[in-house]
């Protein structure tokens, strides 16, 4: 999921003040903060603060030194750069920002170098826009760390949110602009990555006996043709439609997943899972369309019924994957064209949208390893 922070270390106390509470208010995930501001931002709302001291959330390692040119870069960097801070504070549990301006192709190796020690690393072009982004981009997307661009406006932003087409992790906001917070704010919840769904032939449909089924009661409205990834295999789940639809039984409930049965996985932020048992209010799931787009929706309630199942066995590229949903007419799956199809009306051969991945889940972290689940 694609997120921003903004910059409220300029202008006066009143100037900074608006920017945290606009940035709260649409959504930003951090704001990057003067340490003597850290205690009183701290009381506008539930924020990450970003500041170069310990006062904060994440400590921003970098200004004042080689990161914004204070000190000149040495010649062979891997050899000579000082990571010893971002080490002590992560030793700390203290999250980290590397910071460094981008103005010669050693900046983007040192960036590079900080990334690969620190939680975040925050990037800001001087004399570019694209290429050095681009190169990061393509180094660190197999490391632990999440890319962050500084931007003038939401233009910048989109360019450096979709470069590669993968794009950053995040932005940083530096503009006192509050409108330009929600545009930054309203481009981000639109461009998220997309998750490839592919059809699965149907080949089992067999009624079953009573089982805890779980509806996913969201604080969102979900839209038609819009539902949750979930099954009983980390590697296969099932596109299950929310109960957006009006039926001749019931009314619609647009913000409703009939999910299916407490064992299932359901696929939340950051690629993780949980167990649909283990959901409560406040938790954050995906809320996945028929096109792959995702978003984050908020679980309000959880309900938890004992009802009739209904086992789903469906065949993608040579595997079978299954799950277990309740056995009603206002159950629905999404078809193989995107549309929903209610569970009564499903037959054998028919095709239904799931997502596949060869991975397995350790605490419902994705990892790479042979895992076979019946």
């Amino acid at each position: 999921m694609k997120f921003f922070w903004a910059d409220a270390t300029a202008g006066n106390w009143n100037e900074r003040k608006s920017i945290i509470t606009t940035a709260l208010e649409s959504g930003a995930k951090g704001v990057v903060v003067r340490p003597e501001d850290a205690e009183r931002a701290a009381k506008l709302g539930n924020i990450a603060l970003v500041t170069e001291e310990e006062k904060g959330n994440i400590v921003l390692v970098g200004k004042n030194s080689e990161g914004d040119e204070t000190l000149e870069l040495p010649e062979e960097l891997a050899k000579s750069i000082d990571l010893s801070r971002i080490k002590e504070l992560k030793k700390k549990g203290i999250k980290t920002c590397g910071y460094v301006e981008i103005r010669s192709k050693q900046h983007e190796r040192l960036a590079a170098l900080e990334a690969k020690a620190a939680d975040f690393i925050l990037v800001v072009g001087k004399d570019w826009k694209v290429i050095p982004l681009e190169n990061l981009i393509a180094e660190l997307q197999k490391e632990k760390v999440e890319v962050i661009a500084g931007v003038k406006n939401s233009e910048e932003a989109r360019l450096a949110l979709e470069t590669l087409e993968v794009g950053v992790d995040g932005v940083l906001l530096q503009s006192s602009d509050v409108n330009e917070i929600k545009r930054v704010a309203e481009l981000c919840s639109r461009i998220s990555e997309k998750l490839v769904l592919k059809a699965a032939k149907v080949k089992t449909l067999k009624p079953l006996s009573m089982g805890d089924r779980v509806c996913i009661d969201t604080a969102s409205l979900l839209s038609v043709g819009e539902g949750m990834l979930i099954g009983s295999q980390a590697n296969g789940l099932f596109l299950i439609h929310s109960e957006t639809l009006e039926t001749e039984y019931v009314a619609s409930r647009p913000f409703r997943v009939n999910a299916g049965a407490v064992h299932a996985y359901v696929l939340t932020p950051d690629k993780k899972t949980k167990y649909l048992s283990e959901l409560k209010t406040g938790d954050e799931v995906l809320a996945v369309d028929k096109n792959g787009s995702v978003r984050s929706v908020v679980v309000g309630r959880v309900k938890i019924e004992k009802r009739p199942l209904m086992l789903v066995e469906a065949e993608c590229g040579g595997k079978l994957y299954k799950t277990l949903l309740q056995n009603a007419e206002t159950i629905m799956l999404v078809g193989g064209e995107g549309k929903p199809v209610s569970i009564s009306k499903l037959k054998v051969g028919d095709e239904v949208l799931v997502y596949v991945k060869e991975i397995g889940r350790h605490f419902g972290m994705e990892v790479e390893e042979s895992i076979i689940e019946r």
